[in-house]
């Protein structure tokens, strides 16, 4: 399919394009095409294999970087949510029955479009380090003199690394990994799953902490709470103490990584969008370490070295 004779609709903050035809939508992606193109129609095939509904594959053309896709449309949640008079907490129950049937997902591995095996990895503590690290790596020599950058990385990874080994979960549930409203689709009154291409077996409370920390949609630390009793009421036999442990971590360290993220984005992409979000980022960190002691040194380090100033300009 030549895509230039196509509507190119909004992409993400991958690397891969987007065009709608009639019926469907064209993906290309010439760079990582490999994660955005096959491993991303491997896990939809394990989505849709478990009643989760997610973008079928109608084409590939892999040779050429392009796959046709299922159009779900352009109404995310996030979009309904911000139009809708109806209370949030209607379409956040839905979403969190749909959550707990991604966390039932067994399946490990699948057969890709091109006819060999892929398995779907787990969230090890390296994985979770490496991301954290986003933060060293891109938004630290931003906004700190050169001459306290190191000292500042040799800290914070230390806390970092600590606060992974204090996680309790192991990692056996189906984690999306990037699951917030705006990677929710709503067709014929159904909700949809996208960008689901870095999906693993991980902790129970990672999607949870990022649908309910998510930088995305702003609500209220009550309502936040709201959620979170919400999900426990749906998993009654879990350890509710380990769970808000994981839960706290892990929404901590996945926003510092998204500050490290969308600084990359910006810097090195040239997508600069992503960077007004970098202070509700810091707010959601801040809500979860005030009140916390595990955070106690994670919050003396980034009171130290940023000051409320830089956490608002999110200018690079």
């Amino acid at each position: 399919m030549n895509l230039n004779k196509l509507k190119p609709i909004s992409g993400d903050a991958s690397f891969r394009e987007f065009y709608r035809s009639k019926n469907s939508i064209f993906v290309f992606s010439k760079k990582d095409k490999r994660k955005n193109l096959l491993i991303y129609d491997a896990i939809n095939k394990i989505l849709n294999n478990n009643k989760i509904k997610a973008p079928k594959l109608i084409n590939q053309n892999y040779r050429l970087n392009q796959i046709q896709i299922e159009d779900f449309g352009n109404m995310t949640v996030y979009k309904k949510l911000r139009r809708t008079k109806k209370k949030k907490i209607v379409y956040y129950k839905k979403i969190i029955k749909l959550l707990n049937l991604i966390q039932k997902i067994k399946t490990r591995k699948i057969e890709n479009f091109l006819g060999s095996n892929y398995t779907v990895p787990k969230y090890s503590k390296k994985i979770l380090l490496n991301e954290a690290k986003l933060f060293l790596d891109w938004y630290v020599p931003i906004k700190i003199k050169k001459k306290n950058q190191s000292l500042l990385k040799k800290k914070l990874l230390l806390v970092f690394k600590i606060l992974i080994n204090k996680i309790k979960f192991s990692n056996k549930t189906f984690v999306h990994r990037d699951f917030h409203v705006s990677n929710l689709m709503i067709k014929k009154k159904k909700l949809c799953v996208i960008d689901s291409q870095d999906a693993v077996f991980g902790n129970l409370a990672y999607d949870v902490a990022s649908l309910i920390d998510d930088v995305r949609l702003k609500t209220t630390s009550e309502f936040k709470k709201i959620l979170f009793n919400e999900y426990i009421k749906t998993n009654k036999k879990i350890n509710v103490k380990n769970f808000k442990n994981d839960f706290e971590i892990l929404s901590v360290l996945r926003n510092l990584k998204i500050i490290g993220i969308f600084t990359r984005l910006s810097s090195r992409d040239e997508k600069d969008n992503y960077l007004k979000l970098i202070p509700y980022a810091w707010k959601l960190i801040e809500q979860r370490i005030d009140h916390n002691e595990i955070f106690i040194e994670l919050k003396e380090i980034l009171d130290k070295f940023f000051s409320k100033k830089v956490r608002n300009n999110y200018e690079n």
